[in-house]
C-alpha cells in the first residue's frame, strides 16, 4: 500500500503558520524568522516532510541543481577540486549533481544533453573537451557554463584555470638554473588546454636560453603510457631532467626511474611536476612542482557561475591564476634559487 505524503499545508498547520511560510522555510535565500524556522522544522520532523525540490523548480523555474562535468579521477587534483566545488556550492544553495564524460569531446556532447533534461541552473565542465556549437546550446537553454581546469577557442565560454603558460616557463628557467643540459618533458593529453600551455610556456623559456627540447613523450595524463614513455625516453641518450605535465604522471614517471630503471632521483636526474596533489608531499616522491591554485580557482568558478546564473547577458570571462614553484626534494635546487 502506497503511503500518502505529507504536504506543506499539513506543516503550516502543525506549525501555526501559513502555507507561505513552511515554503520561505524550505526555500534558500528565502527570508523567514528565527522562530518561525524552528517552529515550521519542528513540524516538518515530526510529521516526516520532506520538501518536493523538483516540483518547486517547475513553478518557480530554478533548481537549484548544478551539473558537474568531469572526464577522470584517477588524477588527485579533481577529486580534491570536486569537493571543494561542492562545498562551495552548497553553501551558496545549490546543489550538485555529478556526470562522467570521456576526456575527448566525443560524448561530452551527449553528457551535456543529459544534463540538460534535469533543468540544471548551471554547469561546470572540468577536464573535458567540447565541441564547438555546445555553447550555443547551452546558450539557447538559458543554462550557463563554465569550463575548470581547461579553456576553448570559443569567446562565449567562460574558463578558470591556473596560468600555465608561466608554469611551463617557471620549471624551464629552475632546470636551466640548475645546470640542465638535457631536459626532456613527458606530454599530458594533447587536445587539453593545459597540457598545449603548459609546454609551450616550457618551450618557449628553454628557447629564450638558447636551448631545446632533448627527449619527448607523451604520457597522455594517464600512469601506465607515462610509464612506457619513461622507458623509451631513458633507453638511449637519456636527459638529465624531466618535466612531467603534472603530478599524476610524474609519480609513475619516478617510480620507473627509481624501481624499474635503477636511476637516482634526483642525482642522476631531476623530476618536476605540475599540480602539487597531496601524494606530492609524501616523503615517498617529495615532488617538486607547480601548484595549482585550487582554491582561487574553485572560488573564481563559482563568482562567475552564479553571476551568469542571475544574469546570462554578462560576458564570458577567462581567468588564469598564477602559481608557484613548489621546491622539494625530486629536483636540484640551484644554490639561493628564489621560484
Amino acid at each position: 500500500m502506497a503511503i500518502a505524503k505529507i504536504t506543506s499545508l499539513e506543516v503550516a498547520r502543525r506549525a501555526g503558520v501559513s502555507q507561505s511560510a513552511v515554503s520561505r522555510v524550505f526555500t534558500p535565500g528565502a527570508s523567514a524568522s528565527k522562530k518561525t524556522v524552528e517552529k515550521v522544522k519542528k513540524a516538518a520532523a515530526e510529521l516526516g516532510y520532506r520538501p518536493n525540490i523538483l516540483a518547486r523548480a517547475m513553478v518557480s523555474g530554478k533548481s537549484r541543481i548544478i551539473g558537474l562535468v568531469v572526464a577522470y579521477l584517477e588524477n588527485q587534483f579533481y577529486p580534491e577540486a570536486i569537493e571543494k566545488l561542492s562545498n562551495l556550492l552548497q553553501e551558496k544553495g545549490y546543489h550538485v549533481l555529478i556526470f562522467m564524460a570521456s576526456q575527448t569531446a566525443g560524448n561530452i556532447d551527449d553528457v551535456v544533453a543529459e544534463i540538460l533534461d534535469y533543468q540544471v541552473d548551471g554547469i561546470i565542465a572540468a577536464s573535458v573537451a567540447m565541441s564547438s556549437d555546445l555553447s550555443n546550446r547551452c546558450q539557447a537553454a538559458g543554462v550557463p557554463m563554465v569550463l575548470f581546469n581547461r579553456a576553448q577557442n570559443d569567446s562565449q565560454i567562460s574558463a578558470v584555470t591556473s596560468d600555465n603558460i608561466a608554469g611551463g616557463r617557471k620549471v624551464a628557467e629552475f632546470l636551466i638554473a640548475g645546470g640542465h643540459q638535457k631536459i626532456g618533458y613527458i606530454a599530458g593529453w594533447e587536445g587539453a588546454s593545459t597540457q598545449r600551455d603548459r609546454e609551450a610556456g616550457f618551450t618557449t623559456a628553454l628557447s629564450k636560453a638558447g636551448m631545446s627540447l632533448h627527449a619527448r613523450g607523451i604520457g597522455n595524463f594517464m600512469m601506465e603510457e607515462a610509464c612506457e614513455a619513461t622507458r623509451s625516453m631513458f633507453a638511449t641518450d637519456p636527459p638529465d631532467a624531466v618535466f612531467v605535465a603534472n603530478d599524476h604522471m610524474a609519480f609513475a614517471v619516478m617510480d620507473t626511474l627509481r624501481f624499474e630503471l635503477g636511476i637516482d632521483v634526483p642525482n642522476s636526474v631531476s623530476v618536476v611536476g605540475y599540480d602539487d596533489v597531496p601524494v606530492a608531499a609524501w616523503p615517498a616522491y617529495n615532488l617538486t612542482t607547480v601548484r595549482q591554485p585550487a582554491n582561487r580557482m574553485v572560488a573564481e568558478t563559482v563568482d562567475i557561475l552564479l553571476a551568469k546564473i542571475g544574469n546570462n547577458d554578462i560576458a564570458p570571462r577567462l581567468i588564469e591564476i598564477d602559481g608557484p614553484l613548489i621546491l622539494r626534494g625530486s629536483a636540484r635546487i640551484p644554490e639561493g634559487y628564489d621560484k
